[in-house]
């Protein structure tokens, strides 16, 4: 706690008009009271910025509020007497029973645009789409050959027996195993790479590269893609200075997302991570690695003068 002042004897008070001379006997106490001086802090002027929170509603507070009398319940009723169950049905047998559950919804589900090959070769015969450059979602997007991005495109080999007349090379979200084998029949190849909604929509303002990143460049490009694309040894960081690219292609983060790409048999841009004998599974080990994390396994040696 501060130090008290004591009280001073009547001969040394002194009316406040007049100043206090140098040699006053309160001299002493002038570093004490500059010390117990408080300036304003910051910390008591900190609020929210407006709009940061709104205000509570106070119901019943008489009718300036808006929301007296009835609380905005209004008259009478079930709704206003208590509270109704959703999809109650005023007692009789739900709906639900009667007619039963119908429909799923899948959160875990994406929705993707799909885009068949013979779609693709006629936009090529019609020259909207050039097939010695790669074809990505925004040359398919470009091209109107698919009307709406969504969260990516899905490849479909509808009609891929003898659909293709010359080789293509594919980016795309996902790819069926009929359209996969019906491309690289023909020459082609297909490289099933990770997009999100706002990656898609800088690809398409020219922001973002639609395949390189630094999982493509490791070691991990298609070289018939690369020679496609005009450079064979393609670095992240020479396309973004020569393209003028702002931000780079993101990584899928979800299990399910990354064991899709890190599949061979979908051609995933992730499949380069593999080890021999290892499957894309991220649960599951490969052999070599249960032996190695097993150790060497000691041969038990019996003794010789031992009949079985």
């Amino acid at each position: 706690m501060p130090p008290r002042l004591q009280l001073l004897p009547l001969q040394w008070q002194r009316p406040l008009s007049k100043p206090l001379s140098t040699a006053s006997p309160l001299s002493f106490l002038l570093p004490q009271l500059q010390q117990q001086s408080r300036n304003a802090h910051i910390l008591a002027s900190l609020s929210d910025n407006p709009g940061a929170y709104n205000k509570r509603i106070r119901r019943g507070r008489g009718p300036a509020s808006g929301k007296g009398k009835t609380s905005g319940r209004g008259h009478k009723g079930q709704k206003q007497h208590g509270k109704v169950p959703a999809r109650f049905n005023g007692g009789q047998t739900p709906d639900i029973i009667v007619h039963g559950e119908r429909g799923f919804n899948n959160v875990h589900s994406i929705e993707l645009a799909t885009v068949n090959l013979d779609r693709i070769q006629e936009w090529i015969d019609q020259g909207r789409i050039d097939p010695t450059r790669p074809i990505t979602i925004r040359e398919l997007a470009q091209s109107r050959c698919i009307h709406q991005t969504k969260e990516g495109v899905k490849l479909l080999g509808r009609n891929s027996e003898s659909v293709l007349k010359q080789p293509i090379h594919v980016v795309i979200s996902r790819a069926s195993s009929s359209a996969i084998a019906a491309i690289e029949a023909a020459g082609g190849s297909v490289t099933t790479r990770f997009y999100t909604k706002s990656a898609i929509a800088r690809i398409m303002r020219r922001e973002m590269h639609p395949f390189v990143s630094l999982a493509w460049t490791d070691e991990s490009g298609s070289e018939a893609l690369n020679k496609a694309e005009g450079a064979e040894h393609l670095t992240e960081s020479n396309i973004m200075k020569a393209m003028g690219f702002q931000y780079r292609l993101p990584d899928p983060t979800k299990r399910k997302d990354i064991e899709y790409y890190r599949d061979p048999a979908h051609r995933g841009y992730l499949s380069h991570l593999l080890k021999p004998m290892e499957g894309p599974s991220l649960f599951f080990r490969s052999p070599v690695e249960r032996k190695t994390t097993a150790g060497v396994k000691k041969e038990k040696v019996l003794p010789e003068n031992r009949l079985w």
